[in-house]
């Protein structure tokens, strides 16, 4: 078997990613010291790289999968299969302006205050083609504007002809730009602390992003990398769905036990074993996270030892869905 090339993000993707890893059963270790960490599968070959070059490196078969944030995957354009939402690092795409900017509460507003009162817009961000697509495609740019290029500025080239909405590249600390080098700015935040410390405020969320696990398509169809692909994907997979569940354990007299599972949906399908009191059964199951304190109240009248367990991995052995195909 070919060795399958996996890029995982540094940064701020980096802690969550690793911590996922482990918790599907894979152990990098040497990430500190090194860009090219060990695993513990032979099979795989891991690589650190930043989030931005991911899509583009899977893209061009330089790397058979890797993780990034959908916010760079959308900005590259990026041709691989989305294998998996990862549901980590959630993050929003925003629009912000100066606080003292009043009357304005969308991109929207923003573009046709600016054009109406005939004066430059310079926006500044570290997405050049998303913040470009988002105005070019928005109703009022194509009001004021029609099918007018937007300039977007690099230190290294300058495009674009319509010169009144500006785009401008930021290496960082973009926040700090308005209002004497900016009017706007299109960030990614996480609670917006920043934004407001720096007397800014949100007056549009344009996307969310969350961290994914990525698939160049040549990969996906090679039958020496395409088992390795698949066994990734199915222990990550665990740990998402894992995340989302508890694992109970009660037992229940036999005389309640349908009355608990009328009461209880979530416990549709429990394994229930004879316990050695015939008059008593054990029942394990898997419940959703978001309702076991519904259950509870039911529980405690119907049942007795509850044990509740945090699961490593939920892994759904019977499906798969790679690469848009569905796999049985």
């Amino acid at each position: 078997m070919n060795k399958v090339k996996l890029a995982i993000p540094n940064g701020h993707l980096s802690k969550a990613t690793l911590d996922t890893f482990a918790r599907a059963g894979y152990k990098i270790s040497g990430q500190e010291r090194t860009y090219t960490p060990i695993i513990n599968d032979h099979h795989i070959e891991v690589r650190v790289l930043r989030p931005q070059e991911i899509p583009n490196f899977v893209a061009e078969g330089l790397q058979d999968v890797g993780v990034t944030g959908k916010d760079w995957l959308y900005e590259t354009g990026s041709e691989v299969d989305i294998l998996l939402d990862m549901e980590y690092s959630q993050v929003k795409l925003v629009l912000a302006i100066p606080e003292s900017l009043d009357g304005v509460f969308s991109l929207t507003e923003l573009i046709q205050t600016y054009s109406e009162e005939n004066k430059q817009l310079r926006i500044f961000t570290e997405y050049l083609t998303l913040t470009k697509n988002l105005i070019q495609n928005n109703e009022a740019y194509r009001k004021y504007y029609g099918e007018e290029e937007l300039v977007t500025v690099t230190p290294w080239w300058k495009k674009g002809e319509n010169s009144r909405i500006g785009v401008y590249l930021s290496f960082g600390a973009t926040e700090a730009k308005p209002p004497m080098l900016a009017d706007a700015i299109i960030e990614v935040v996480d609670t917006g602390t920043s934004l407001q410390q720096n007397g800014l405020k949100i007056i549009e969320v344009l996307m969310e992003s969350t961290a994914v696990l990525i698939a160049n398509r040549k990969s996906i169809k090679d039958q020496n990398k395409r088992e390795k692909i698949f066994d990734i994907m199915t222990l990550l997979s665990g740990v998402v769905e894992a995340r989302k569940k508890l694992h109970i354990f009660a037992n229940v007299k036999r005389e309640n036990l349908n009355v608990l599972l009328e009461k209880l949906p979530a416990l549709r399908k429990p394994t229930i074993c004879s316990l050695s009191d015939e008059e008593w059964v054990a029942i394990n199951t898997i419940v959703d996270r978001t309702l076991f304190l519904e259950l509870v109240p039911t529980l405690r009248k119907l049942a007795q030892g509850l044990v509740v367990y945090e699961p490593r991995q939920v892994l759904p052995l019977d499906t798969l869905i790679l690469g848009g195909n569905r796999y049985d």
